[in-house]
């Protein structure tokens, strides 16, 4: 049956609350460092960390006037805190909250996407040795070519995710700083020791040197590992539409009871799943695009990167949190047809065994090009003819001066093609 899920848990990272907690966790931070360092006395401290607060409606309220969300909120949380506030934002500007914050956030959901990759590595890899031994067609340019398992062709999308996990990984790595260098990046007005503080604070290191803001080329490789992750997922779901289609019918998305496939025609079971994962890893490759604009600011900053970014990280984090759920739940619930994958892998009438009649003729002395030509004029023979690849090699007179029935017939079975199975499956699975 099908499973519903959510993005709430993703999408709470993202609200305006949440981005002013972060915001006033920074500030009372700094405050902290400051006190440390004797420039806040310990009762205005105090009074900072106990009264300090915030009210959204009042920063909407405020940012109307001032045109500046920081300013709107340090002037709301002015209100809740009274004198002691004038420690409140000394000596930093607004990019050490607004990009220490983004990092922060981005690493928050970079777990939770982290989480969402094991998740579909684990159906990947139940569907992977489930399927371990159902033969089916290989396909190349979509053409016939070998046989393989469907097994196989799971494992091969757990290993592809295998590798997207540790490119998150490195990502949230990547994204894991901040900087609370002033202005423009001197430390004109405050410490070192206040930016140390802050990052081993929230997590995060100090970015060895920035503007105004941290250089964006840090968030690039984040969005740009979002839209390779996507492409991945359109693969997999790629793979659904071309298997589900009606002249091959080897797996399909599932389909419940009473579901419509179509207004006017009522025997539509549509791969509609797959084709909305398709469509939305377009718009992640979009965002690594903006991403990688972000990169050529003005002088120490602009702020062209910022109206980009308020659309970028919950837009593409969201999506594909609940593209890596979606992807999951198909996969977990795809109906296979195994019976289907043997009849297909006849069509063909066993013109698949034309490489081992190839390299057989190859063994008994032949150079490449000589056995090719003759092992070709039978497929071809063989596919416009529609006749059986094994018997007309069998009837050929060029081909049986060199090869026995016997040895035909060795070398024409199935077994050679799946033999080392288990072994690619210890490669992907066990290392």
């Amino acid at each position: 049956m099908i499973e519903r899920y959510s993005i709430d848990r993703m999408a709470r990272i993202w609200t305006e609350e949440n981005k002013f907690k972060k915001w006033l966790e920074i500030e009372i931070a700094i405050c902290e460092a400051y006190s440390i360092l004797g420039l806040i006395p310990e009762e205005d401290l105090e009074a900072i960390k106990k009264r300090a607060g915030f009210d959204v409606e009042r920063i909407k309220e405020i940012e109307k006037r001032t045109k500046h969300d920081v300013v709107a909120f340090i002037e709301s949380v002015s209100e809740f805190v009274g004198p002691s506030s004038k420690f409140i934002h000394m000596g930093i500007t607004s990019s050490d909250i607004l990009d220490t914050s983004f990092s922060s956030l981005l690493k928050e959901a970079s777990e939770i996407l982290i989480e969402d990759i094991k998740g579909l590595m684990e159906v990947l890899k139940e569907k992977a040795y489930a399927y371990k031994d159902t033969a089916m067609i290989g396909r190349t340019h979509g053409i016939h070519a070998e046989p393989i398992t469907f097994g196989l062709k799971i494992a091969h999308f757990y290993d592809e995710m295998k590798r997207n996990l540790k490119r998150l990984e490195d990502a949230k790595d990547g994204i894991s700083y901040g900087k609370i260098s002033g202005a423009v990046g001197t430390f004109a007005h405050t410490e070192p020791f206040v930016e140390e503080y802050v990052c081993k604070k929230m997590g995060l290191k100090p970015a060895p040197i920035s503007t105004q803001i941290i250089p964006r080329d840090y968030y690039a490789p984040f969005f740009t590992t979002i839209a390779i992750i996507g492409s991945s997922i359109e693969k997999m779901a790629v793979e659904i539409r071309h298997l589900q289609r009606t002249e091959v019918g080897e797996a399909e998305e599932f389909f419940q009871k009473g579901q419509t496939g179509s207004s006017a025609m009522p025997h539509k079971r549509n791969p509609i799943s797959s084709e909305n994962l398709s469509g939305l890893a377009r718009l992640l490759r979009g965002y690594a695009i903006a991403a990688l604009e972000n990169i050529p600011l003005w002088h120490e900053r602009d702020i062209s990167h910022s109206s980009v970014e308020r659309v970028i990280a919950p837009d593409a984090t969201i999506l594909l949190d609940y593209m890596l759920e979606r992807l999951k739940n198909m996969y977990r619930n795809l109906i296979v047809y195994p019976e289907k994958m043997a009849r297909n892998m006849g069509i063909s009438r066993g013109l698949y065994h034309s490489e081992a009649i190839l390299l057989s003729l190859i063994k008994k002395g032949l150079s490449r090009q000589e056995a090719y030509k003759i092992t070709q004029r039978v497929a071809m023979a063989c596919y416009e003819g529609d006749m059986d690849f094994k018997e007309a090699v069998k009837k050929d007179g060029e081909i049986r001066s060199y090869l026995t029935e016997e040895e035909i017939d060795h070398v024409t079975g199935d077994g050679h093609y799946f033999r080392h199975v288990e072994t690619i499956f210890n490669r992907v699975f066990r290392s």
